[in-house]
């Protein structure tokens, strides 16, 4: 059986779609309720497994090194106030068992050249990637996405996409595939376009910001080139990647919400916000106050 132990998080976009919030610091910060959104994917990344987690971050990222790092000057205060449980939660952001590291992306070429910066740490292994701002909330009792993700590359090994409808007049915010039914409710990739506009676009099957890679990827992302936008694509990787190997698509169990807009990010606050323990039932309450 084949383990997933990397994860690789491209940390390094401007957030500019949240500005000014963003201008002094990483979108991957805000937070959904008391965490903020790089943690939420950490920690889908631990319950999945993972044990190596790979920031690839760009400038004005250092409060992402920051939260993940043993901060010696608030533990001991809370220490010294007798805040054991506020001690606790600060000292287990992540576990003991977990390292994180950190690689500087030079410029600004793409999701395909933030991952392809990752190789030589993630060298041919199977890895994961995940992108913080698509927040996935899956049900209580089921296995978070990546879970669900890893657990299917251990019994197939194929490359693993996950997947969902949209709209078609949002197909030139996505990458599109088309795909052919596999097995076990998996899909076989055929074909995938980055941002297609919605006359041309093969489906409205889009990609979302999970995915487990295998190693090859990194061959065909050093030879691709620039594709849209000027940018080394990483659905151009995945299509080349795709003439030697299959890639499935995968429509995974949960739910999604797109915290890289506005209205997203809004959505998965009140939905985190009516879920948590201390917030939910005065949350819930106020709700329906704003009804009346």
């Amino acid at each position: 059986m084949i383990k997933i132990r990397k994860a690789v998080f491209p940390v390094a976009g401007l957030g500019s779609r949240f500005l000014p919030a963003t201008k002094a610091q990483p979108k991957e910060m805000l937070p959904i309720v008391d965490k903020p959104l790089i943690q939420y994917a950490v920690e889908e990344a631990v319950a999945a497994g993972v044990t190596e987690m790979v920031f690839i971050t760009g400038r004005n990222k250092r409060a992402i090194e920051d939260h993940f790092d043993k901060a010696y000057e608030l533990e001991t205060e809370l220490e010294a106030a007798g805040k054991a449980a506020l001690l606790d939660l600060v000292r287990n952001v992540i576990p003991k068992n977990v390292n994180c590291i950190y690689i500087r992306q030079p410029a600004p070429l793409g999701l395909g050249h933030a991952v392809l910066c990752a190789r030589p740490v993630v060298g041919n292994e199977p890895f994961a990637v995940l992108l913080a701002d698509d927040f996935m909330d899956a049900a209580a009792g089921t296995k978070p996405v990546l879970a669900q993700m890893t657990d299917i590359f251990s019994r197939e090994g194929h490359s693993i996409l996950a997947v969902q409808d949209v709209p078609r007049s949002d197909t030139r915010q996505y990458g599109i595939v088309s795909a052919t039914s596999y097995k076990d409710g998996l899909e076989e990739v055929n074909a995938i376009v980055e941002k297609p506009q919605p006359d041309v676009a093969p489906s409205t099957l889009a990609v979302v910001g999970r995915y487990v890679l295998t190693g090859r990827i990194f061959d065909y992302l050093e030879n691709i080139g620039q594709g849209a936008g000027g940018e080394i694509q990483l659905t151009d990787g995945i299509a080349a990647l795709m003439r030697d190997q299959k890639v499935l698509a995968y429509r995974y169990d949960g739910q999604r919400y797109d915290c890289g807009s506005k209205l997203g990010y809004l959505k998965a606050t009140v939905a985190m916000g009516l879920k948590h323990a201390e917030t939910g039932a005065g949350f819930a309450e106020f709700m329906k106050s704003m009804q009346k």
